[in-house]
């Protein structure tokens, strides 16, 4: 009844079933191992935002690299912004999506260490990017200032490419190294992301609290990839049970068909 099984279609579509099912059951594994990660990450983004806040140097140093758990940990600094020495960072958007520029100004701590600040977003000055954009200017004299801290920016974790050739004071990624060559000063690795003091105007507008990654999405997929395995065995046997049946049917009608046929004389 089920000899057509080793026919030439069934044996390639039994095969291609067979590879299907470990397939995604791997896949299912992959999107579980994404969910954790994702969860993992979030939960080190909570945890840091929750955290009280400590001043700057109990966290960096000069050539430090920012970890993933100090990563948006609120640090405090005292000292006074270097205006002089300030830098627009390229091609950065804002909450609405309108592409302008990130103020970066050095910050002169009272040891004499610069940390770089982060003061947020501000418009471009039109169509014209070599121009140099009006940047508000910070408060002045010896203030003490609140911020996440953050990584140095490289191309390889960011996507954007370190051009060069930019206008005056113009960069495109935020790197204490590179800032500390160009300062010629000793500077705390990493930046950080102000949150206080706030701006008098509208500009620059501080960042926002940082997104979360949708780990139940991958949940949801890991789910998903497990049911189409489950789903690949049970599609066989109903389709292999309906061949047989319509098999079995014309062979029942052919054998009707041969007895009511007349002998022949």
């Amino acid at each position: 009844m089920y000899r057509f099984l080793m026919s030439r279609q069934w044996m390639i579509l039994t095969l291609i079933a067979l590879l299907l099912i470990p397939t995604m059951i791997r896949l299912g594994f992959w999107q579980m191992h994404r969910y954790e990660e994702r969860t993992a990450r979030n939960q080190l983004v909570t945890d840091a935002l929750a955290a009280e806040p400590v001043p700057v140097e109990k966290l960096t140093a000069p050539g430090h690299t920012v970890t993933s758990a100090e990563r948006y940990r609120t640090v405090t600094a005292k000292g006074r912004f270097d205006t002089e020495n300030e830098v627009v960072v390229r091609r950065r958007t804002n909450s609405d999506d309108e592409v302008g520029y990130h103020a970066l100004t050095p910050f002169v701590l009272d040891d004499g260490k610069v940390l770089l600040v982060n003061r947020g977003w501000i418009p471009s000055d039109g169509p014209s990017q070599t121009t140099f954009p009006k940047v508000p200017a910070p408060p002045g004299g010896e203030v003490t200032v609140e911020g996440r801290l953050m990584p140095d920016e490289t191309t390889a974790a960011s996507g954007i490419k370190n051009l060069q050739g930019l206008p005056d004071r113009q960069i495109m990624l935020i790197n204490s190294e590179q800032q500390a060559r160009r300062l010629d000063a000793r500077v705390l690795g990493g930046y950080i992301a102000q949150t206080s003091p706030e701006p008098k105007g509208d500009t620059p507008e501080l960042m926002g609290n940082p997104g979360k990654e949708d780990a139940a999405l991958n949940y949801a997929y890991a789910i998903q990839w497990w049911l189409f395995a489950a789903a690949v065995p049970v599609g066989w046997t109903v389709l292999a049970r309906r061949e047989a049946r319509d098999r079995a049917q014309k062979a029942a009608e052919a054998a009707d068909t041969s007895e009511a046929e007349p002998a022949a004389v």
